[in-house]
């Protein structure tokens, strides 16, 4: 072969020769690129994760009420090599790359580079010049210009190309990366071709070819006008001030009377009863099928005159029922059911009476009146008062409600107006930061140990989470990407006061939990939920809203 005109001598190595190649390790010390490992294998995929200067500003969106507050990194959820001054500074080549960008499926964009010979050969010889200034080549002095066949043969044909190919990467992926800069969604650029393939298919008198993937910011393509939207919010009757206050005081009034075992009778509306729950699937011909976790408890307390959080037709199918008797009757759970793979589905119960109850409860006096609500001191004078102050309190929790209800629908109308093809790395992502937010959220909580996290926290566990929860993640991205659309097309805006205000109540949480945090990344966090907050109220403004109540009950 030739490198600017310059012949390169191929002579025979033999174990007499002073001269024996290399170890790889060795070369690596004395010519380490940065953009590769010396623990690579040549038949693995080559995959570099590239960090652009200027990511997107959704890379690491989160927005209230989508249950993506800020999180911390809690492991090492996703390994990165970055490519540090070969992505910052563009080396002056001596001939022009030949790029072919191509659209692909979930928003990415493929770049074909054919990197011309004259590059290679420049590479080459820096390549030479770097070895002869590190290698210890036996009967040279160090750093003294070693001949050409002498230092091929000392560290070896292979190594030598090997370092070429690189070293061509290096200085060629800034200029091949310049179609995407400013595109490109954070650490999802990506050599796809094998760094093997490009050692097999080298040559200074040929073209050096390979392929770059990279994801760029989905195009959002809105199927209706947003400011159309006309949204009816489902207000559940629990929520309802005025049925939550007098079961408010109910209760209150309930838990001052006693207990008593019913001996003679079955289970009457007004009992307090214990019960285990077991549940089937119904299968084809009747026959009972898989377990449903989810609606099976033991110990479970009913009190039967709360039949607003049942499943309908359950509180009828065991009224009567006395302890230590078991009932099996079949129910269907309503299309409206939260759990999206129960919805329609036909379930067998069988219900174990263990324990049944009924109330004793005492007569409505003054002395009963501080029991009731501190500071009433009378049931005859201050009972509307009474009242009235529990109305209060359930009609603050009714609102709260209400704006949480009406935040929702207007996040599912959005999701449903527009189309996205959401590039996998984005997937990734706030696929990442929802685990990481519920292992935070379990911290805080201390329902798990450190061991517990360190087994929570392996790229196992986080690949289950995404991979089960994908539908749940590309819609909170859609309903990202709407919310930041629509911030920037009204022309949306906070004050400094709001966002420092924020960064600080976010870091005082962080040290009240002896959690880790980068401030940087607080602080784009609350950008997002601020942005986040000012679209949904400008939405709540600016759209037709209407509240109704629920007619499902729910268990």
């Amino acid at each position: 072969m030739l490198c600017g005109g310059i012949p390169i001598p191929n002579p025979p190595l033999s174990s007499s020769s002073p001269f024996q190649p290399l170890a790889m390790d060795t070369v690596l010390a004395i010519f380490a690129p940065p953009i590769l490992s010396s623990s690579r294998s040549c038949n693995l995929s080559f995959a570099i994760p590239i960090s652009l200067p200027k990511p997107l500003p959704f890379a690491t969106s989160s927005l209230p009420r989508l249950h993506s507050p800020p999180s911390r990194n809690l492991g090492p959820f996703r390994a990165q090599v970055s490519v540090s001054a070969a992505q910052k500074t563009k080396d002056r080549l001596p001939a022009g790359l030949i790029v072919t960008e191509t659209k692909g499926p979930q928003s990415t964009i493929r770049l074909s580079v054919e990197v011309p010979p004259a590059i290679s050969q420049e590479c080459y010889g820096e390549v030479l010049d770097e070895f002869s200034k590190k290698a210890k080549v036996p009967g040279f002095r160090q750093g003294k210009k070693v001949p050409e066949n002498i230092l091929l043969n000392y560290i070896g044909r292979q190594n030598i190309q090997q370092a070429i190919v690189e070293a061509t990467l290096k200085k060629t992926l800034p200029h091949a990366m310049s179609s995407v800069e400013g595109r490109a969604l954070k650490d999802s650029v990506r050599i796809v071709t094998k760094f093997s393939d490009m050692l097999d298919a080298f040559s200074l008198q040929d073209h050096l070819r390979y392929d770059i993937v990279a994801d760029v910011s989905p195009e959002i393509k809105w199927l209706d006008k947003y400011k159309n939207l006309k949204i009816v919010v489902e207000i559940d009757n629990v929520v309802k001030a005025e049925s939550a206050s007098e079961r408010e005081l109910n209760r209150r009034y309930k838990a001052l009377g006693s207990l008593r075992i019913v001996t003679d009778r079955g289970l009457q509306i007004g009992d307090l009863v214990v019960l285990d729950i077991f549940a089937k699937t119904v299968g084809q011909n009747e026959c009972e099928g898989e377990k449903i976790p989810s609606a099976e408890r033991k110990g479970f307390y009913l009190d039967t005159e709360e039949r607003h959080n049942l499943l309908a037709g359950f509180l009828d199918s065991i009224l009567g029922i006395q302890q230590g008797q078991t009932r099996t009757f079949p129910l269907q759970f309503p299309e409206t059911w939260d759990q999206d793979n129960l919805r329609g589905v036909h379930a067998q119960f069988t219900v174990e009476c263990k324990e049944l109850f009924y109330r004793v409860l005492p007569e409505l006096d003054d002395t009963l009146a501080e029991k009731l609500l501190p500071g009433c001191s009378s049931l005859n004078q201050n009972f509307f008062w009474v009242r009235e102050a529990i109305l209060q309190r359930c009609k603050q929790v009714e609102q709260t409600a209400i704006e949480q209800a009406t935040d929702n629908a207007i996040l599912d109308q959005l999701n449903k107006i527009i189309e996205v093809d959401i590039p996998r790395s984005l997937l990734e992502e706030q696929g990442r930061h929802l685990y990481g937010a519920k292992l935070l959220q379990l911290q805080v909580d201390n329902k798990i140990n450190e061991s517990q996290l360190a087994s929570l926290t392996s790229e196992r566990a986080v690949k289950q989470f995404i991979k089960k929860e994908e539908e749940n993640i590309s819609k909170i991205i859609k309903q990202m990407l709407a919310v930041s659309e629509i911030f920037k097309c009204e022309k949306l805006q906070y004050t400094t006061d709001e966002l420092v205000k924020e960064v600080e109540n976010s870091i005082a949480e962080f040290k009240r939990n002896n959690q880790e945090y980068e401030e940087e990344h607080v602080r784009e966090q609350v950008e997002d939920v601020l942005e986040g907050a000012k679209v949904l109220e400008w939405l709540r403004e600016n759209v037709d809203i209407q509240t109704c109540e629920e007619i499902d009950a729910v268990f």
